[in-house]
């Protein structure tokens, strides 16, 4: 009976120590979840949105394993970024933190932003009014302006703007640094990004791109109160692509 108990254990252990690994194994190096605690990417991606991340799409970095372990030099398998991806990476001021934001600005691109509009490289982004959307900033309820904006390779997205003067609404012209992006909020006058804080990204702190989301909930529930997501949960956004 003693043999048997302790060979219980051991393959119980075992069996825990197989599936950790292998969770680790495909969150290294397949798939990563995250959720979004903040505004910034509204309305593609909205506050108690979880989605999956891709981590083979730009290749594997030290920001691609857990904690960040220094145990990959540079970048293995290198892929980089497209403009319009929605991608995270590790905050270049401090690598403890992931942000995500959209890809504007390559290798070499010259950004700026002129009464609210986007410039690449001299030319003014297309940009459609849409209508009104009811959105979030600095926790606050507003009527932004819905816009479909379309950069210079063809991706259309969807962005907000509170105002067409704001803080980030005109800015200096960004001369992107080789190997390296700048990133933007779809929140145009509600995003610590490329303009503000973050700065240029540089490809070795890419974690990998957005690829679909998988759960949504909105804040009338706190994620324990089970009882109270058939309210909550956002299920039109299930299983839904980010673009």
């Amino acid at each position: 009976m003693r043999k048997s108990h302790s060979g219980g254990m051991i393959d119980t252990i075992k069996t825990v120590f197989y599936a950790v690994l292998i969770a680790l194994l495909v969150r290294t190096i397949a798939f990563e979840p995250f959720n979004i605690p903040s505004g910034s990417m509204i309305p593609t991606l909205l506050i108690g949105d979880y989605l999956f991340v891709s981590k083979y799409s730009y290749g594997y970095s030290r920001y691609s394993l857990p904690f960040g372990l220094p145990l990959i030099p540079g970048r293995l398998f290198q892929s980089e970024p497209e403009q319009g991806d929605v991608a995270v990476f590790a905050l270049p001021s401090d690598t403890s933190l992931d942000y995500i934001k959209r890809v504007i600005g390559l290798p070499g691109d010259r950004v700026q932003m002129i009464g609210g509009h986007l410039h690449i490289n001299g030319k003014p982004v297309r940009r459609e009014r849409t209508g009104d959307f009811v959105g979030e900033c600095s926790n606050n309820i507003a009527m932004f302006s819905r816009f479909t904006e379309t950069l210079p390779n063809g991706v259309r997205h969807t962005i907000i703007e509170l105002t067409d003067s704001g803080p980030y609404d005109d800015t200096r012209e960004y001369v992107v640094p080789e190997g390296h992006y700048f990133m933007m909020g779809d929140n145009r006058d509600c995003s610590n990004d490329s303009r503000a804080d973050v700065g240029y990204v540089p490809i070795r702190n890419f974690v990998g791109r957005a690829e679909v989301l998988f759960f949504s909930k909105d804040d009338s529930a706190r994620f324990w109160e089970i009882w109270k997501w058939p309210l909550a949960l956002r299920y039109s956004r299930f299983f839904q692509g980010v673009h």
